[in-house]
């Protein structure tokens, strides 16, 4: 790891770190706390996800709506209005929307020979995020003067990556630059993200055989065809499952390429300093399991 130790963690005058998790437990505040400490630099896989890699799909599939009403399609190709996604850290709602989810187009969903292409498309966009890492890290303090770095990962992290093999790129290269941390929740946190899901679904990013797995299996149990399945329903049923699916992915990458915290313990954190404390623990920690 780049910190062997605590005392190199402690002693290091820059540090870097990926926070990797199940989205709502914590990685996007604890970095947002970092950033307001004023020495930390935030980057968001998700933020560059929809501005540098899928802002054009975004503003496309926006304009293909638009011009399906007469009145937005004459000021569209008149160059009269400009359609566009408003991204910033707290509002990814357009990546999301865009992925969108599969079923009865009637109900909002999209057919799922769509959502796959839209899946491998996200794919594709947040593995080269993870592998500008590197580049923004240097960025931030070479153009910025930022000593310490903190990378704010999507909870799909884990659906690309092999945490079993020592050579995998994204593992290989994100371990060079900074220390990965797995924000681990309990099953208590479990049983809440699966009650927040319930009342809010939100599209997700999934590993390509398990969701098809997921969708053979739905449309087998429910006796449903696949322009029958309600898309909320399908990503209700499908959450738990996302959970469990990813729940060892994390544990792997955790348990050879990084440290593990406890999210009741990140909730806590409340300064950079605290922070650095609870990084160095999580290391102490980590060499006694060796």
């Amino acid at each position: 790891m780049l910190y062997p130790t605590a005392q190199d963690w402690r002693d290091a005058p820059q540090k870097r770190v990926v926070l990797f998790a199940m989205s709502g437990l914590g990685k996007t505040h604890t970095s947002d706390m970092l950033r307001r400490g004023g020495d930390w630099f935030h980057y968001s896989i998700d933020y560059r996800i929809g501005t540098r890699y899928m802002g054009e799909f975004i503003a496309d599939n926006a304009k293909r709506e638009a011009m399906k009403v007469p009145f937005l399609r004459d000021l569209l190709m008149s160059d009269s209005i400009y359609i566009g996604s408003n991204l910033t850290f707290d509002n990814l709602a357009p990546v999301s929307t865009y992925l969108g989810k599969p079923g009865d187009r009637r109900k909002g969903g999209v057919p799922i020979g769509e959502y796959q292409r839209r899946q491998e498309q996200f794919k594709r966009a947040e593995v080269q995020a993870l592998l500008d890492t590197a580049y923004f890290a240097q960025r931030a303090q070479d153009l910025y003067g930022y000593p310490n770095f903190v990378c704010d990962t999507g909870g799909s992290i884990c659906e690309w990556v092999d945490p079993d093999d020592p050579e995998d790129q994204v593992l290989s290269e994100l371990s060079d630059t900074a220390l990965l941390i797995w924000i681990k929740g309990s099953e208590a946190h479990t049983k809440d993200l699966i009650r927040r899901f319930d009342r809010a679904p939100k599209p997700m990013a999934y590993q390509p055989e398990f969701l098809m797995s997921c969708w053979s299996e739905y449309l087998k149990t429910h006796n449903q065809d696949p322009d029958e399945v309600d898309p909320d329903t399908f990503i209700r049923w499908t959450y738990a499952r996302a959970l469990a699916h990813r729940e060892p992915r994390y544990a792997a990458m955790a348990r050879n390429w990084g440290v593990t915290i406890e999210a009741a313990d990140i909730a806590k954190v409340d300064t950079p300093k605290a922070f650095e404390d609870l990084v160095a623990q999580a290391l102490e920690a980590h060499i006694q399991t060796e």
